[in-house]
């Protein structure tokens, strides 16, 4: 398994600070499965150290209304970078904010 390159991790991180002060994110297991349900949710990031049960639950939910899943940093990563205490899962609601987040979890291929 490749790890993302730290410069794209950075970038994550300050996306999701980016759009935590804008108001364009859903924090802890109730409100993301809430924005996932109404439609709101555009991207979801789940902590990679989150519980199988949250995982389950949360993954089950992505895949039935079809929104896409980022599992990325730890609890702890992921609260800092809001701002917060620890946080395992977020809901992005803004499509732009998605797409810049989503575009840090691409891997460039490496060169043989």
């Amino acid at each position: 398994m490749r790890t993302m390159p730290m410069d794209n991790k950075a970038k994550l991180f300050s996306y999701l600070g980016l759009a935590t002060r804008a108001g364009k994110l859903a924090s802890g297991d109730g409100a993301v499965l809430d924005a996932i349900r109404g439609g709101e949710a555009k991207l979801v990031v789940l902590a990679e150290d989150a519980s199988d049960n949250t995982r389950k639950k949360i993954t089950d939910k992505c895949n039935h209304y079809d929104v896409p899943l980022l599992v990325f940093g730890s609890r702890s990563e992921l609260g800092a970078s809001t701002g917060k205490e620890e946080r395992v899962v977020f809901a992005v609601t803004d499509s732009g904010f998605a797409k810049l987040i989503a575009r840090c979890q691409v891997i460039p291929a490496e060169v043989e």
